[in-house]
């Protein structure tokens, strides 16, 4: 263990260390001066500091003053060695953060003692700290595998969605990719982008209530066939309500809200503006723009510019015109994410 004196009085630096050393355990240092006492204190932690209180350059309590600043040391015992015993004086130690007091001339034994109980209480702070962090890793360490196994499972579950639409892992991929772009640049946490990013791929859950034929049907929708398949939000709506995550929670609004229309002319729930929920208004550029992007049973694919002039002609109609916005700002970014289109438009 080591411990720091700190004194202005040579004897009683020499009687301290010599008393102290006596124990094989004990590392001391000696100072003369707060100054030099403290900026060893910046460099090292010492396990107990004794610091006289009247010294020339820096007195004792300022001195601990200083040494409760530095964080390794607000746990650490300190000891103040004075000869006075005035009231005010100790009680202005204490709540500058002395642990104990020790009178000059002091009784070597009972220096002894002082120390060895109070380094004994030190060795324990340090082993409920040494514990703490473990556990602390520990924690970490359960809760990223915990977030890795929730990864996975939306992944798979929402592959095993859009197989059945006949589009790939890719597009979800996509979407996702391009839904947390316009989060993050419209300011949102990053709880909330890595939320959105996981979230987003669960919005069509709702199609695995839908027939086979009528999602890969090549040719165009009937009235009800196209009644039929916008069932597919309230579907998704009832697979994830109820959630108690965060995550499940915003899942259940994308799914349900995504093909919603800023003009009020979508369907879900015929929400209009801001009424409807932030993660479905984004969603919805993001799988939209994809869409248009991606071959389907019924269409070909359009080119990143041709699915990009869409996206703004319906800003204000479709799609919230902030998403837009953010839409355009991130593009750089999301064309990333199509290196099979010829991309003639850049955003500075």
């Amino acid at each position: 263990m080591r411990i720091c004196i700190v004194d202005d009085e040579r004897i009683s630096r020499s009687v301290n260390r010599a008393v102290l050393s006596r124990t094989d355990t004990y590392d001391v240092e000696c100072f003369s001066d707060g100054i030099s006492a403290l900026a060893r204190c910046r460099d090292i932690v010492f396990d107990m500091v004794l610091v006289d209180y009247r010294m020339a350059d820096m007195d004792g309590i300022t001195c601990i003053t200083h040494l409760r600043t530095l964080p390794d040391y607000q746990f650490v015992p300190i000891i103040m060695l004075t000869a006075d015993h005035d009231r005010d004086l100790r009680l202005a130690a204490v709540r500058a953060g002395a642990t104990d007091f020790l009178n000059k001339p002091f009784d070597p034994e009972e220096l002894r003692v002082r120390t060895h109980n109070l380094l004994a209480l030190r060795e324990a702070q340090l082993a409920l700290m040494d514990r703490a962090r473990h556990l602390d890793a520990e924690v970490r360490e359960a809760t990223r595998k915990l977030v890795e196994r929730e990864e996975e499972l939306i992944w798979r579950l929402a592959c095993a969605i859009e197989r059945r639409d006949g589009t790939t892992m890719q597009h979800i991929s996509r979407v996702a990719a391009v839904a947390e772009i316009i989060a993050r640049t419209l300011g949102q946490s990053k709880t909330y982008c890595r939320t959105i990013y996981l979230a987003a791929p669960l919005h069509d859950t709702g199609k695995i209530g839908i027939s086979d034929a009528l999602l890969n049907k090549p040719a165009a929708l009937t009235p009800a066939e196209r009644t039929e398949i916008q069932r597919h939000t309230d579907i998704g709506a009832d697979i994830l309500q109820d959630g108690e995550s965060d995550l499940i929670r915003m899942a259940h609004q994308i799914a349900l809200h995504h093909h919603e229309k800023w003009d009020g002319t979508g369907y879900g729930q015929g929400m209009a503006g801001t009424d409807i929920p932030l993660a479905a208004r984004i969603t919805a550029v993001a799988d939209v723009f994809d869409a248009l992007c991606s071959d389907r049973p019924y269409k070909r694919a359009w080119s990143f510019d041709e699915a990009y002039a869409e996206i703004l002609r319906q800003s204000g109609r479709h799609f919230d015109p902030q998403c837009v916005t953010a839409f355009t700002a991130g593009l750089n970014e999301i064309a990333r994410y199509y290196p099979d289109h010829s991309v003639a438009t850049h955003v500075a």
